[in-house]
């Protein structure tokens, strides 16, 4: 496959990256959605993300059926990859798109599920402990030997089931028994040579007798370097005879290098041309045969290394692949090694780790996949720091229902196909859809939800569509372009749409939302429409309904008080009262003051004053 047969890459990425990784390790980073050799490679951190979404879920973005609803993904993913223990968790969580098999979704939620539980039921203690393991492998720059010991600390912290059975199999003693080779290793080594060619750089320290060789081989360099200094060295008035020569010689080499004398007596040449000739051919093989030794230990040196961490791939049938060594294998084939394995482990531990710390620090609880419907019993939005007042809501058919015919607060009603939102401004009508939306994408990606139950089925493609305070034609086509044909689109579609009459007159308004609302339950869809045009609807479809948002008064600090929670088969109000109450009351002006108390003589004398006598007993009765 070529690079530029990828989703965003044309021919100068395609160079940029060819050159920088080269065209099989770009291959590889796109298909192992690895963001930071795209990145390094100089790719934008924005844009490499987009290349492996698409890379690695082109049908699940197609979930995503609005630029909102992309607006709203791309904020979930920032949200939780916010709480990612490693720059590559980060990287992993930001390329998650939403998944088309049901039984890939339910597998990753089985894993983040048991991660969250797993996570929740640390203490204190263990917490930070496995939090200092990972920013630790993060400044390690994720090398062999950090993740050695990051796995190492998370088996301490009992992290050995599933979904961290991978880290469970890895056998402690190998693994700190590897931890203790790899610091003997200067750099980074292959773990999986399968041949056990790969390069190991000893580090000083690793092995005495190494040590020593290598200082004998340094000084008889250093010697050999300066021949001529040697030979002054040995030479004086006492010296007549090249005997004496040769035997001074060998001395000197023996006491420079730490060689035994008769070790430097054997390579010394049987025949000089000259003194200097000795000299120099006693060094030059002294030297040929340190640099033999030197190697035959660094070879036996690095054999036990590469036993040490498990580097070699173990053989089949005869113990090295079985259950609990560190290998991984299954008795049928290759496993791989300590090192190895322990890398991947805690590269995945990282990841689903970081997911659970988003699901805990949320509150997020796992969904029930149903065929058709959204529905959620104390839901909250993700994106509103504070307190926040849960609200219950359904459209489709669910099991949140109460009894027949009887619904309330926590228990929606079920089998509407579509349901018309009504209510106050500021009322948290957008929120709820935004709420909705990321319920079904969060689900759709396996992940849990902010909620204290909820039943999400699968949907093709997911249409939010905020307000849009434009109104013109250009708006309205451009709406209408965006959210009609995803509506007609085989498959199953969830509109969630804001406020349609904001972008045309409310007369035509309404009769666009009419034909909408018919089409989606015509289609067999599943919608969430916003509206403050309920009274000016034409009878809806049977399996529609309207719900309504109310404000309930003014808070002690005139502040507009709501019950966020729908009413079911209720048309809520705007109630323009409690807004004009509170211009009148904070009008510091006396003119300015006067043109409110007109309005309010507009929308009802009455009210007004009785909100204002409220919000002034209560603040009284503070």
């Amino acid at each position: 496959m070529r690079l530029e047969d990828y989703w965003g890459i044309g021919p100068k990425t395609s160079e940029r990256l060819t050159e920088s990784l080269g065209t099989e390790r770009a291959i590889e980073a796109i298909e192992t959605a690895d963001v930071r050799a795209l990145v390094d490679a100089g790719l934008h951190r924005g844009r490499a993300t987009r290349i492996l979404r698409r890379a690695n879920g082109e049908a699940g973005m197609d979930v995503l059926a609005t630029g909102d609803t992309r607006s709203v993904y791309d904020d979930l993913l920032a949200l939780a990859a916010s709480h990612a223990l490693t720059a590559h968790a980060a990287d992993r969580i930001r390329v998650l798109t939403p998944l088309t098999d049901r039984e890939a979704v339910e597998s990753r939620l089985d894993d983040v599920v048991a991660a969250r539980d797993a996570w929740a039921s640390l203490d204190d203690a263990g917490r930070e402990r496995v939090t200092d393991a990972f920013d630790e492998y993060d400044a390690a720059d994720g090398s062999d030997l950090a993740a050695v010991e990051t796995a190492v600390a998370l088996r301490e912290a009992g992290l050995t089931e599933a979904p961290f059975e991978d880290l469970g199999a890895l056998d402690g003693e190998r693994l700190r028994d590897a931890a203790d080779a790899l610091a003997d290793v200067r750099g980074t080594i292959d773990p999986a040579g399968a041949d056990g060619d790969a390069e190991i750089r000893i580090a000083r320290g690793a092995d005495d007798e190494l040590d020593r060789r290598r200082d004998q081989l340094g000084a008889a360099r250093d010697l050999a370097n300066s021949a001529f200094d040697v030979l002054a060295a040995v030479r004086d008035g006492s010296l007549r005879d090249f005997e004496a020569l040769e035997s001074a010689t060998i001395d000197h080499v023996a006491r420079e290098t730490g060689v035994d004398p008769a070790a430097v007596r054997s390579v010394a040449p049987d025949e000089a041309l000259d003194a200097a000739d000795f000299v120099s051919a006693t060094l030059r093989d002294l030297v040929a045969e340190l640099e033999e030794s030197v190697a035959e230990r660094e070879a036996a040196v690095a054999a036990d290394i590469r036993e040490r961490i498990g580097g070699m791939r173990g053989e089949s049938g005869e113990g090295d692949g079985a259950e609990g060594d560190g290998t991984g294998g299954d008795g049928e084939g290759e496993g791989v090694g300590t090192v190895a394995g322990a890398v991947s482990a805690v590269s995945d531990a990282a990841f689903l780790l970081s997911l659970a710390r988003f699901a805990v620090a949320c509150d997020l609880t796992r969904p029930v996949f149903v065929d058709d419907g959204v529905a959620v019993r104390n839901a909250r939005n993700l994106f509103i720091d504070g307190d926040v007042q849960p609200v219950s809501y359904a459209v489709g058919s669910h099991s949140l229902a109460g009894d027949p015919g009887v619904a309330n607060a926590e228990a929606p009603p079920t089998g509407d196909r579509v349901s018309v939102l009504t209510g106050a401004n500021s009322g948290g009508k957008t929120t709820l859809l935004e709420t909705l939306c990321a319920v079904a994408l969060l689900a759709s990606m396996g992940l849990p939800v902010p909620a204290e139950e909820a039943e999400v089925g699968a949907f093709d493609r997911i249409v939010f569509h905020r307000r849009h305070a434009s109104f013109n034609a250009g708006v309205l086509e451009s709406t209408l372009k965006s959210v009609v044909p995803p509506l007609v689109a085989d498959g199953r579609t969830l509109m969630l749409v804001d406020e349609f009459e904001a972008i045309t007159e409310p007369g035509r308004a309404a009769d666009l939302l009419n034909g909408l609302v018919t089409l989606t339950v015509d289609r067999g869809a599943l919608g969430v429409y916003v509206t403050h045009l309920a009274d000016d609807l034409s009878p809806l479809p049977e399996p529609a309904r309207i719900d309504g948002i109310f404000a309930e008064g003014l808070t002690n600090d005139l502040d507009l008080r709501v019950d966020y929670q729908p009413r079911f088969g209720t048309v809520g109000k705007s109630t323009p009262e409690f807004i004009v109450s509170r211009l009148v009351a904070n009008a510091s002006d006396r003119g300015v003051r006067a043109g409110f108390e007109h309005l309010a003589g507009a929308v009802g004398e009455e009210a007004v004053q009785r909100t204002l006598s409220d919000a002034e007993w209560s603040r009284g009765d503070d």
